[in-house]
């Protein structure tokens, strides 16, 4: 199986394209890597560049990045809203499939150690890579930031972990590290005061703010300050003004979107705005987001409005967008945002794709595929769809409104087993190809033969696997009909019987 790591260097540059396109040319220089997002911003002055692929590729990618960087920017001239430390001010590693965090934290320690023999950069270790735990946090090694890294970087504590222990005046200094998936988020606010968006931020994010008595710090027995926690876990969060935009927002990491997920961030922020007679006007998410995370909150503010959550994806996405007033600042757009989108294979969805008259033709074509399997899928989903339409109908029916979590609960049943029917239409046509690739194999030699033979038998036997599952979830798909038929909307009736027919 193939192993796949993210890579999300932020770069100190977000006004000068010339200079953040030298820097993605190196990336796309490296076979094995995709670069599926540059999210440059003016105010901050910094670029977020998403790029994904095998562990070797990426930190190869990764190096020519940050090498492209340092030569090309200057931190002594640097100014921007986000805190920085360097050209290259962080560089996390993600994984992403088939891969395990402690693998790749040797990939982030290798990367670190390389770029600081090589390049002569100072490089600090954070998160899972820090096997110093004390300093693993990158607020903390940030602390400062660029115009206090003269006097900190000479202090025993702050020794870097790799490269010299010098000063460097353009370059700065640069944090490599391994972390879970992380969303960037901000959220924008009808004010232009820094001060109260860092009082809400401080209202909402883990670490909370100092605990304070007749203003000053409350300590601890050990003369640390002792902190009131915010509302919300695994959030980190401060307040900014961004004169790009004329705005003040909230710019929020979600380190474990599990924990809270963007929807809770959003509302919660708005409930602390509120508080303090603020009002939230919209949101921004700055690279990129997963599927999961973008159904989940069209899911929550449908359920809001006790409405079904039995929609397809597409919907559930936009409801997520303009809850969250993901347009206000520039389109979302989930085909560029959302990385399993990035991440697809378009050959995967072919057939599913076409027209429905195009898809007609070819099944009428002398091709030999799309054949039954991908047909019977196809009816299948349609089969599922229609009761799936009955579900949200019987769901929003005037009378029936003590019923629509029930109809609800049908319906997002039905759209699970239609989606998992409509991928088994490409994948079957796919299958019967691999046969047909087997078949063709030389046979010159007796182990040519053997080879061919024991292709042909894989491959059939994934063909057999295909339209297995179509029956399986065909024959799940019948609960779904027969509850729709039996205590649905009664003027749908026909339209579930038709369902129960494909």
């Amino acid at each position: 199986m193939q192993q796949l790591i993210e890579c999300v260097p932020n770069f100190s540059e977000g006004n000068d394209l010339a200079i953040i396109n030298q820097i993605t040319a190196e990336i796309e220089t490296v076979e094995g890597v995709r670069l599926l997002n540059v999210d440059p911003g003016k105010a901050t002055n910094r670029t977020v560049v998403t790029m994904v692929g095998e562990p070797e590729a990426v930190i190869e990618a990764a190096f020519r990045a940050i090498k492209k960087a340092g030569e090309l920017i200057d931190m002594s001239q640097h100014k921007g809203q986000h805190p920085r430390m360097g050209a290259t001010d962080v560089c996390p590693l993600i994984p992403v499939a088939n891969i395990t965090m402690e693998e790749t934290v040797l990939f982030a320690q290798r990367l670190a150690k390389r770029v600081g023999d090589e390049l002569s950069l100072p490089v600090y270790l954070y998160e899972a890579a820090q096997p110093n735990k004390e300093r693993s946090n990158l607020s903390i090694i940030r602390a400062g930031e660029y115009e206090a890294f003269a006097t900190k970087i000479v202090l025993p504590a702050w020794k870097p972990d790799f490269g010299p222990a010098i000063f460097d005046a353009k370059r700065g200094a640069t944090v490599i590290g391994a972390r879970d998936f992380l969303v960037a988020y901000n959220v924008n606010l009808n004010t232009t005061s820094t001060r109260r968006a860092n009082a809400i931020a401080f209202d909402v994010r883990e670490a909370g703010r100092v605990k304070q008595e007749n203003g000053k710090p409350v300590k601890d027995a050990n003369g640390n300050n002792i902190n009131i926690p915010g509302s919300l876990k695994a959030v980190k969060a401060i307040g900014w003004f961004i004169e790009e935009y004329g705005i003040a927002q909230i710019s929020i990491n979600l380190t474990n979107i599990n924990v809270t997920p963007v929807h809770v961030a959003f509302d919660e922020v708005c409930k602390k705005a509120g508080e303090r007679g603020i009002r939230v006007t919209g949101s921004e998410i700055v690279g990129l987001i997963p599927l999961k995370a973008m159904l989940d909150a069209g899911k929550y503010f449908l359920l809001q409005q006790q409405r079904s959550i039995g929609v397809s994806d597409k919907e559930l996405i936009k409801i997520a967008i303009k809850s969250m007033g993901l347009n206000e600042l520039a389109p979302f757009k989930p085909e560029e945002r959302i990385i399993e989108y990035m991440l697809a294979n378009k050959a995967d969805s072919q057939l599913i794709n076409l027209p429905l008259n195009d898809f007609a033709d070819e099944t009428a074509s002398e091709s030999p595929a799309p054949g039954g399997g991908s047909i019977a899928a196809y009816i299948g989903a349609l089969g599922i769809s229609l009761a799936t339409m009955v579900a949200n109908l019987s769901s929003h029916k005037t009378g029936w409104d003590e019923r629509w979590l029930e109809f609800s609960d049908w319906a997002a049943k039905g759209q699970q087993y239609k989606n998992e029917l409509l991928k088994l239409v490409d994948a079957d046509t796919k299958a019967f190809n691999g046969i047909m690739e087997a078949f063709s194999l030389s046979k010159a030699t007796e182990e040519e033969k053997v080879l061919r033979t024991k292709a042909i038998q894989q491959a059939t036997k994934y063909a057999i696997e295909i339209p297995f599952k179509v029956m399986e979830l065909a024959y799940a798909s019948l609960a779904v009909i027969k509850a729709m038929a039996e205590s649905g909307n009664p003027n749908s009736v026909s339209d579930a019987g038709v369902g129960a027919l494909c």
